[in-house]
């Protein structure tokens, strides 16, 4: 009996004990591919080729780091090696123990990104420049030219067509100097200069490439350029380097990984043995034959097909709303309805292409107090575009508040400095006042005929949001607000990053319109108040809450049950990159790995219509849905809003009516509908009817409410039940201080006090 290798199948055998030479290992999702490294490093140990220290691991996260030395640690009984490591944490080893190599000070600081933003605009400052379009540009470059491995010079020289390129390589300059002057590098100067010592000095290449007589690289695909040639420097003396990796889930083109890197290893490293894990031990086969089927369509790819021992499980589905409310309502509802028969918030996940869509989510969930946690971003009312916003509106409601005056007297940007904002606060001090009224009382300052003239301009901008807030809806004065400040242009650099700050813009424009139309009534202060209560972010010791997640954040995750929502054309895949056949394969990737977090269930969901973008479209079903139609039983493909079979489940917000269509049973939403069982069926009947968004048994009563009673909610506190709809199913709550709210009377965690 081998304890080491009895606990792998045949397939994960072979690459562990093939030990010399290079070695690829195509490891599918879900195909264990971190107990495939784990059982290598053992297995090295075992038979004596190595000691621990003569072996590199190279993992992408500290996590997965951390995860494999535990692992280890059982294996070895307590072994532990600083070379199992993430490959910056690497480099900053190597950089530290050959500074003087390098040429630098064992000592250098590392800089994050927001250290390297404000040395950056510090040189844009030094050089005198003040066009806001040339900032923007430099911080995009210099990371670009870093990531490409190139200095100013061979920047300029390789994009010397770029507008402005002369401009951004001189603050790319420098910024360079001021980091040689602070001794300090930022991130990608730990990987460029570690390749710059390999390359120029030959006793400490010789020396570490000896060390290391085995390297280990996990998640292969996700390799740079510069990442790329780090390693194979470091195996030229041994040639021992053994790369896991799945290029069906290379998902990181946009920041510079090369899925070249894995789909030419064997050419770049002649006489390579090449290995496929493809036994999955995560999911059902039916999500597996749906992920098998959205990445054949990648001709960019090694061929290769998941299969499992598991069983066939419960059908992928496909849901539609009419709009996001009502998409997100189902998803709350069948999360609600699920932890009722006996399972966890934390085996729920919802997954996403761009982190604006998790308004809606939030507001359900709150609802009906679902808890959730946010990943791959911030809480919708955390994000820094939407406390821009809600600084100018705080600032509007109360002219004293003067952290909010000061968050926002430069977004967007208008070159008031820190001088003057210096002075303001002096003179605001000396005489008991805000930071607006200082800015009102700007002729009294001690501040140039400019200075002056940029404070002038914004006082009156907030005095005019203040008269407007008077006069008119909180709705129009968020409108009001985003239009007369141009915060717009604070975020539209050309970046995805950019466009989903300002599709956030857009959802809380959306988000106010909801609030104003249930509270048609409500002041700038209630809206303020709700607010604060949505953007409550107690920890939740346990873990037990909803993930809300883009697919980016949660590769290398797993659920028991996964949402895969906003499965629109322009959303996913993303507008951008449905032009060019590489980005799409790669959003097409991005979609198999969202499929593959799942277990046990899998819900596909989109909305007929949604708010984005500053209106609100009809959209058209994802191109990835049909491409999956054969396999979720469609009669034919879905590529109009009609006659879908009965696994596509059209959703709304109220109850449903029947419809007859080409001899298929069809439901729409109708707020008028009871939620009776409908009398008349189609032939096409042997199916699960939802009724308000949950399966109904037959007989089956909304909770009784009666206007007038008197409820608590844990979030929302006391309130007074307004209104009943679709026979009680529905109702309408006024909280104190919260506004109305309409709920769903079965799920709603509603306690009558009265």
């Amino acid at each position: 009996m081998d304890e080491l290798l009895d606990k792998l199948n045949p397939e994960q055998i072979k690459p562990v004990k093939d030990t010399e030479g290079a070695v690829l290992v195509f490891a599918g999702a879900g195909s264990g591919k971190t107990r495939v490294l784990t059982s290598r490093i053992a297995y090295i140990l075992r038979e004596g080729k190595a000691s621990l220290n003569q072996i590199l691991a190279i993992t992408f996260t500290n996590k997965a780091a951390d995860e494999m030395k535990e692992r280890l640690a059982v294996i070895t009984g307590g072994k532990e090696s600083r070379w199992i490591c993430t490959i910056h944490s690497m480099c900053v080893k190597i950089l530290r123990e050959f500074a003087d190599n390098a040429g630098i000070k064992s000592n250098f600081s590392i800089y994050t990104d927001v250290e390297r933003g404000n040395v950056i605009k510090k040189a844009y400052k030094e050089l005198d420049f003040t066009d806001e379009k040339i900032l923007k540009s430099a911080k995009y470059h210099i990371g670009n030219a870093k990531m490409l491995g190139l200095d100013p010079d061979q920047y300029q020289s390789k994009f010397r067509y770029e507008r402005g390129i002369d401009d951004v390589t001189a603050i790319y300059e420098r910024y360079n100097e001021h980091l040689r002057q602070n001794n300090a590098l930022d991130f990608d100067d730990l990987l460029l200069k570690t390749l710059e010592l390999l390359r120029r000095d030959g006793e400490v290449r010789e020396y570490l490439s000896d060390k290391f007589r085995y390297i280990l690289v996990d998640e292969f695909q996700d390799t740079n350029a510069v990442q790329y040639n780090i390693i194979k420097l470091l195996s030229s003396k041994h040639g021992n380097i053994f790369a896991v990796g799945d290029d069906d889930q290379s998902i990181y083109g946009w920041r510079g990984a090369e899925i070249g890197n894995i789909l030419r290893f064997d050419k770049d490293f002649p006489g390579a043995k090449i290995y496929k894990l493809e036994r999955n031990y995560r999911s059902t086969k039916s999500i597996l034959r749906l992920a098998n089927l959205i990445i054949k369509n990648n001709v960019g790819r090694r061929g290769k097909e998941l299969w499992t021992e598991s069983g066939e499980g419960d059908k992928p589905e496909y849901v539609q709303a009419d709009e996001e409310s009502g998409e997100a309502l189902f998803t709350a509802k069948t999360i609600a309805e699920g932890v009722r028969a006996g399972r966890n918030y934390s085996d729920y996940a919802v997954l996403m292409r761009i982190n604006a869509l998790t308004r809606s989510y939030e507001s359900e969930f709150t609802k009906y107090g679902i808890p959730y946690k946010i990943f791959g971003g911030f809480r919708f009312f955390e994000r820094k575009e939407i406390k821009d916003v809600l600084a100018y509106m705080r600032l509007v409601s109360n002219p004293f508040d003067s952290e909010a005056a000061e968050r926002i007297i430069n977004v967007p940007r208008r070159g008031i400095g820190d001088k003057t904002i210096a002075a303001m606060y002096d003179y605001a001090q000396s005489g008991g006042l805000s930071l607006y009224e200082a800015a009102l009382d700007c002729e009294s300052l001690d501040l140039s005929k400019g200075a002056k003239e940029k404070l002038r301009d914004f006082a009156c901008l907030i005095k005019g949001f203040i008269i407007s807030a008077a006069q008119s809806s909180v709705a129009q004065l968020a409108r009001d607000i985003i239009n007369l400040a141009d915060l717009r242009s604070a975020y539209d650099d050309g970046s995805d990053e950019g466009d989903a700050k300002l599709a956030n813009l857009d959802e809380f424009i959306a988000s106010v319109d909801d609030f104003t139309r249930l509270n048609p009534e409500a002041t700038l202060d209630d809206y303020l108040n709700q607010i604060t209560l949505s953007s409550d972010t107690d920890d939740m010791d346990d873990g037990n809450y909803v993930t809300l997640a883009t697919i980016h954040a949660v590769k290398g995750l797993e659920f028991p049950v996964v949402f895969i929502c906003g499965l629109e054309d322009g959303i996913m895949p993303s507008s951008r990159r449905d032009s060019d056949e590489s980005d799409l394969e790669e959003e097409r990737r991005l979609m198999y790995v969202a499929i593959t977090r799942a277990k046990e269930r899998l819900y596909l969901t989109r909305s007929k219509s949604r708010y984005l973008y500053g209106h609100r479209d009809i959209s058209r079903p994802s191109r990835f849905i049909l491409e999956l139609a054969s396999e979720l039983e469609a009669g034919k493909k879905p590529d109009t809003y009609g006659d879908y079979n009965t696994r596509y489940r059209d959703y709304g917000g109220g109850g449903y009516a029947p419809r007859e269509r080409t001899g298929r049973a069809l439901y729409s939403s109708d707020e008028g509908y009871s939620g009776d069982e409908p009398s008349q069926r189609t032939a096409n009947s042997s199916f699960k009817v939802f009724w308000n968004g949950q399966k109904q048994a037959s007989g089956a009563k909304p909770a009784k409410y009666a206007v007038g009673m008197k409820v608590s909610h844990p979030k929302f506190g006391t309130g007074m039940v307004i209104a009943l709809k679709n026979e009680g199913n529905t109702i309408d709550v006024a909280f104190e201080g919260k506004g109305i709210k309409e709920l769903s009377a079965s799920l709603a965690p509603l306690t009558v006090i009265g």
